[in-house]
């Protein structure tokens, strides 16, 4: 699984800084977290096929968060995306879609489908599920996690002592079910070991909340805004925005692995600062840059 960050400004892109816009590879789905003017060009830059993104989750719609939906999806449309593209956002995320689409003229259409998110599981795959929680902002916005599914291998030395190679009974193996074979019960915890899937989740833009800790709780990887530092924590909660500092507390009090933090403000010619002061709260942070790469 990979992790590339396209974007990693908040409202007026600088020369260093696009957008927001963060892609999730993983098995053959790529998700784009939010999208952020010149969300296409970055890809571009990266070598990124467009046709590639199979999910797009807008977090609210705000300007800065999805002013690359036009580029992005004309794109597509031009070269010949034969998927059916799914996009999730928060609630009227429909209505705010129908009159974005009223800004220009498609010349090829693709096949979409938009559905409204609010709470809870979303989508359910065959070995991820996405889930959301509403976070607080001044306008309405949602929060991701990206969840895999646990994975159940085979110990193929242990099963082989049993002739059992190649046989549809390992699939109930796989399920977690104890199974019978020749008269001789085979257990789950001595036939398979379990491999626990990764959480990675999104939060961009909200204020210190509840569910923000809620929705991060023990993510392998928190991609979590840090707008500001604590000098400006009063503009922070004017505009509903995190510090720094409020990053790490919330990856603290979540229990996460891997804090990144992005979505900074203009005012930052070096975020190095930032990452200090979040790493004195949550020690293991990172200060993401746009076309960095993370593998989880």
């Amino acid at each position: 699984m990979q992790i590339t960050f396209l974007g990693t400004g908040s409202m007026l892109p600088t020369k260093e800084r696009n957008g927001t816009a963060v892609l999730l590879s993983s098995r053959d789905e790529t998700l784009l977290f939010d999208c952020g003017e010149g969300t296409q060009k970055q890809m571009r830059i990266m070598g990124i096929p467009v046709t590639k993104i199979t999910k797009i989750l807008i977090s609210h719609w705000h300007g800065d968060h999805v002013f690359g939906l036009p580029g992005l999806l004309l794109t597509m449309g031009a070269s010949h995306y034969n998927k059916t593209l799914n996009i999730y956002g928060p609630k009227k995320s429909k209505q705010r879609f129908a009159d974005l689409q009223r800004s220009w003229i498609p010349q090829e259409k693709i096949s979409l489908l938009l559905k409204e998110v609010s709470k809870g599981i979303f989508f359910d795959g065959a070995y991820f599920h996405l889930e959301a929680l509403p976070l607080e902002h001044t306008t309405q916005v949602i929060g991701f996690s990206f969840v895999e599914k646990d994975k159940r291998n085979i110990n193929i030395e242990y099963t082989k002592q049993f002739g059992l190679v190649k046989n549809p009974l390992l699939r109930d193996l796989q399920a977690g079910k104890n199974i019978t074979w020749q008269g001789k019960k085979i257990k789950v915890s001595a036939a398979t070991t379990l491999t626990k899937g990764k959480k990675i989740t999104f939060l961009t833009d909200t204020k210190m909340c509840a569910n923000a800790v809620r929705l991060a709780r023990n993510a392998d990887v928190l991609i979590c805004e840090a707008t500001y530092d604590t000098t400006m924590q009063e503009k922070a909660k004017e505009y509903g925005h995190l510090t720094a500092k409020d990053a790490a507390m919330i990856a603290k009090k979540a229990k996460v692995k891997k804090l990144i933090i992005t979505h900074f403000s203009q005012r930052y010619k070096d975020i190095k600062a930032l990452e200090q002061e979040a790493k004195q709260v949550f020690p293991n942070t990172i200060a993401a840059h746009d076309f960095m790469v993370y593998k989880v």
